[in-house]
């Protein structure tokens, strides 16, 4: 259980702030995450890490020299931002261009993308290279789709090191791919980790049982047993990735790799330690020299019980990379070089948003828009438990506190903008970005998208009438489908929001007023939100969850219903 935390909302932002006091002397905090706080060579390529909180060291902890320049911190368990991504490189970068790299998580995988094609765009040199190391996720001949856990750190160091000898980046992008390409990994998990303010944890393991596979958000293995033994738990892990040795190798006998024994949360080091002296001998008896072997906690999941065994099969370049030196608050080993520091008080503040001349009766409007923003807040806070539960079924949890972080911060932004009289649609905008930036993960940007949508169609001039709304709600509809590239039947958001757009759209056409549009596609949202229960999830973190979430609604869906039917009230209430 996650004991010690104050307001569960602020848990990441105080952990940040706290982190970064403690480790002064090798990082530096920026809107979205830190990067180093000593200076790197002008000219070199940047590696920039990152994904969901609560799997420390993992990414904040890799920072320093030798390691990442820079790690980008979402929401816990939940991808950051676009925004979050593109901020944390633009102070990281160097000037040689940026690498960065991440679990193959949806999320991670979508924001990431966004952030680099944004970076090309301003001529900064950017590519991706995303860790597939767990074996248990998918198989050999869908290498692409297999998530990223402890390997990180293997990855993560070779980039690292490559730039620091001033590796160009097409040159770090070649080590990169190697080294992902020869890195095996494997899990195992006794019982799931407890988010902060939460009664249960995501998920349980039977008593007495092991799930083999498991991943590091509770994702499914690949069988149950019964609780083995260290050597047992040894043998098994060693078996299963010795039959992945990568072709580029003849056979294990003879080879050298980099071992890595990991610890998810509640996994203590001296447990490690037991079952690391089985696995020293299984792989000495198989003929593999150890390199630089790593025990203990390398990529968590705040309080889960359980462990992975990554091997990290080396040929002279990646030896000689992975055993080059590093200074970070987490991971050590040799001698780095004294380094200056930056002066992080000089690093560039983010430019305040200008807010541009407005109708009054678009003014009018914010104000109304303001308020329907207070009263969304107050709703997914009456509710963060429920949404939490429904996602934990197939998820892993994070709903509730994604979607408070971001209602809270599109609330703020929207005061924030009426202070300074701005009109609908820039309001919109501001909350919009302060949504998905705030909230992390595919929901967050999905509710950024939508409230874009509106700020788009509004503007700040007109005053928005029901076809405004209906024209909005059509445009958001499209966007969302459009960025996160689900369908109905999909089992996302994507089932409550078609509905919803198409009754509001035909109602209005039909000459209906707003208020009735509105209450009539409302309805037909929550309808459809309830008929998500039937479905099996198709894309997302839930798909490899989906006969669990049959019978339960989708917590997108469900969220979406409940928000257009409590801002049913304030449009019934402005126009009468």
């Amino acid at each position: 259980m996650t004991r010690l935390h104050n307001d569960p909302v602020k848990f990441v932002d105080e952990a940040i702030e706290g982190f970064v006091a403690a480790h002064a002397q090798h990082v530096c905090q920026v809107p979205g995450g830190v990067i180093r706080n000593t200076r790197s060579e002008k000219g070199t390529v940047a590696v920039v890490i990152g994904g969901g909180s609560g799997h420390y060291p993992a990414f904040a902890g890799l920072v320093g020299q030798g390691l990442a320049h820079g790690a980008v911190i979402g929401n816990l368990f939940a991808s950051p931002s676009a925004q979050q991504i593109y901020n944390v490189c633009k102070a990281a970068d160097n000037g040689g261009g940026v690498l960065l790299s991440f679990g193959n998580y949806a999320g991670d995988v979508l924001h990431f993308g966004q952030a680099r094609e944004r970076l090309l765009r301003e001529g900064i040199h950017c590519e991706i290279v995303a860790v597939t190391d767990d074996i248990s996720s998918a198989s050999l001949d869908e290498l692409q789709k297999r998530r990223g856990i402890a390997g990180d750190l293997t990855v993560f160091k070779t980039a690292a090191a490559a730039a620091e000898e001033g590796y160009s980046l097409e040159e770090v992008v070649r080590v990169t791919r190697a080294a992902n390409l020869r890195t095996r990994s494997m899990g195992v998990a006794f019982d799931g980790c407890t988010l902060p303010g939460a009664d249960d944890a995501l998920f349980h393991v039977p008593e007495d049982r092991m799930a083999v596979g498991m991943g590091i958000h509770g994702e499914p293995g690949i069988s149950e047993q019964e609780v083995p033994s260290a050597d047992e738990l040894a043998e098994l892990l060693v078996s299963h990735l010795l039959k992945e040795v990568p072709d580029v190798l003849v056979s294990a006998n003879g080879s050298r790799a980099a071992v890595l024994l990991n610890g998810l949360g509640a996994i203590k080091y001296e447990e490690l330690f037991v079952v690391y002296r089985r696995v020293n001998q299984l792989l000495k008896e198989a003929g593999i020299e150890i390199v630089e072997p790593e025990v203990g906690e390398l990529v968590t999941s705040l309080d889960m019980a359980g462990a992975s065994l990554t091997l990290f099969w080396l040929d002279d370049e990646l030896e000689r990379l992975w055993r080059a030196p590093v200074d970070s608050p987490a991971y050590r080993k040799g001698n780095s070089k004294p380094v200056a520091q930056i002066d992080g008080s000089k690093l560039d503040a983010p430019v305040e948003d200008t807010i541009p001349p407005a109708s009054e009766a678009s003014s009018e409007a914010a104000h109304c828009i303001s308020e329907a923003l207070s009263t969304i807040r107050q709703l997914i806070d009456d509710h963060v438990d429920e949404l939490g539960r429904l996602d934990a079924i197939a998820g892993d949890g994070d709903h509730g506190i994604g979607m408070q972080r971001g209602a809270v911060a599109a609330s703020e932004a929207a005061n924030k903008a009426l202070s300074s009289n701005a009109g609908a649609g820039t309001l919109l905008n501001l909350s919009a970005k302060a949504w998905a930036d705030r909230a992390g993960g595919t929901s967050g940007a999905i509710w950024g998208v939508i409230l874009n949508a509106l700020s788009v169609t509004f503007g700040d001039q007109d005053k928005p009438t029901a076809d405004h709304y209906a024209r909005a709600l059509i445009k958001a509809k499209e966007d969302v489908m459009s960025f996160g590239k689900a369908k109905a039947g999909d089992k996302t958001l994507v089932d409550a929001l078609i509905p919803f757009s198409q009754t509001l759209e035909q109602q209005v056409s039909s000459g209906d007023d707003l208020a009735n549009a509105w209450d009539k596609a409302s309805a037909a949202a929550a309808e459809a939100a309830e008929a998500t229960a039937d479905m099996i999830p198709q894309i997302g973190r839930a798909r490899p969850l989906a006969e669990k979430s049959l019978g339960t609604p989708d917590p997108g869906a469900k969220s979406l219903a409940m928000i257009v039917g409590a801002v049913q009230n304030i449009i019934q209430s402005h126009q009468r």
